[in-house]
């Protein structure tokens, strides 16, 4: 059990949320929403105490263990795939170092000895003898080979770290699981796994996402951060939004009634009060009138961003010709032989494995080259192109964001950059802050209008 009381924290400056009290019980999956900067991940922070709140308490039992997915993917390189998922359970892990630690001495002494007996029994009550099978077991589900589990994680691709990581997070049955966009990187069949892992899951799950689709399967209660507040509200994703526009609707037919209902009172008072007969009803009326109030409905945090495509002119009929493409990395085919026409108005969704989708589109991009086959673009069509990576665009870039997009802009005065950027939501002195420090979502902002 989480327990929140009177909750509130301030970020340079700014009031992120205020007198939130919450209870998260094992046994349900808790999506946190809210906009962009609303202070999703701050919420999680706090929670595992890497940040202080302003006022208030959380109680968590230090009965419980807390797992929290984490960020860093380059911070285990030198740690196998075993030894990282392992280190999900610390103190399971540190008594394996320990005791192996002692079995390495060429001469163990008594003290050794017992002190390797209490971690032995410590071992095997944590569940340490089917370590190997269990962290392989969650790999496996995740898409990953049994043979990598040894190997250094540095030798991985970025997707796998990505895995890795989320299997240590889930390793070893903590009670509580704290997961910040988890469904990142991970390919469908991935996705589709920890769905139904996260959705049998005994213990408390805290997940933020903005996968819509992910938390509508997973979720029991979703947690809105909004309006420099916390809501609960119990069922998916599907259920808060309906309920949510619901409670917008009611609040906005009594505003409704009650402005009514003012201005038959202001109506009554102004025609009677002057009316010697009428005077004690007008003064009656005078007193409900002060009384009655409209409700303001609170400014929401969330704005929606706008994305037009204005072609710089009309598509001709041909679009795409695709003919016996065919690539390899490494030794390791990604597709052989592909075939495809893109028609005028087709749109087209690639699944399947994410290496190879997205060196399908390098090569149509011209920013790679195929082994075998060849594609044309139709004479009249323009190309752009959203990675599914964005680091190297922000890489050790002290750029503002204004001057970011102006590198790949064909207009660079001011007033037109500003007007691309208010689209995705970035106005006023917003468009100065450095890249380098904006979160995932606003990076995939940023890139949209590039």
């Amino acid at each position: 059990m989480i327990t929140i009381s009177n909750l509130s924290f301030h970020f340079g400056g700014q009031l992120l949320f205020k007198d939130v009290d919450l209870k998260f019980s094992p046994g349900n999956c808790y999506g946190i929403i809210g906009a962009n900067g609303a202070g999703k991940s701050t919420f999680l922070r706090l929670l595992c105490r890497e940040l202080e709140p302003s006022t208030g308490e959380i109680s968590i039992p230090d009965t419980l263990r807390m797992s929290v997915l984490r960020q860093d993917h380059f911070a285990f390189d030198e740690f196998t795939v075993l030894d990282t998922v392992m280190m999900g359970n610390k103190r399971l892990y540190d008594i394996m170092k320990e005791k192996d630690a002692i079995y390495e001495k060429e001469e163990m002494s008594e003290e050794d000895g017992l002190r390797a007996s209490v971690l032995e029994a410590d071992f095997a009550e944590l569940g340490g003898w089917e370590a190997e099978s269990d962290v392989s077991k969650l790999l496996q589900g995740l898409g990953m080979q049994d043979e990598q589990l040894y190997w250094l994680m540095s030798s991985l691709p970025e997707r796998e770290k990505v895995k890795v990581m989320l299997a240590q997070a889930l390793y070893g049955n903590p009670d509580i699981i704290m997961l910040d966009e988890p469904t990142n990187g991970l390919d469908i069949d991935a996705i589709m796994w920890l769905e139904d892992f996260l959705s049998d899951y005994f213990g408390t799950v805290l997940v933020v996402s903005h996968d819509r689709h992910f938390l509508n399967d997973v979720c029991t209660n979703i947690v809105d951060i909004d309006y420099t507040g916390i809501k609960m509200y119990v069922g998916n994703y599907e259920f808060w939004y309906e309920s949510s526009q619901l409670i917008q609707r009611m609040i906005k037919q009594q505003n409704k009634k009650a402005e009514e209902k003012i201005r038959e009172l202001q109506a009554f008072i102004s025609r009677f009060s002057a009316n010697k007969s009428k005077s004690r009803q007008a003064t009656s009326r005078r007193k409900l009138l002060d009384k009655l109030t409209v409700e303001e409905l609170p400014a929401s945090s969330r704005r929606y961003p706008f994305i037009g495509f204005d072609m710089d002119r009309t598509a001709g009929k041909d679009i795409l010709f695709v003919r016996d493409l065919s690539k390899s990395i490494d030794g390791v085919t990604l597709f052989k032989n592909l075939s495809f026409t893109v028609n005028k108005e087709d749109k087209i969704a690639l699944i399947g494995n994410e290496l190879a989708i997205t060196s399908l589109f390098k090569i149509l991009m011209e920013e790679d080259t195929p082994d075998s086959g060849d594609f044309k673009w139709g004479i009249s069509i323009t190309k752009s192109y959203f990675p599914h990576d964005n680091t190297a665009f922000f890489k050790d870039c002290d750029l503002s964001i204004i001057d970011w997009l102006a590198q790949y802009a064909k207009e660079t005065t001011e007033t037109y950059l500003r007007g691309f950027l208010g689209r995705m939501l970035f106005s006023n002195d917003s468009v100065f802050k450095p890249v380098k420090v904006l979160s995932g979502g606003e990076r995939c902002a940023v890139c949209s209008p590039a």
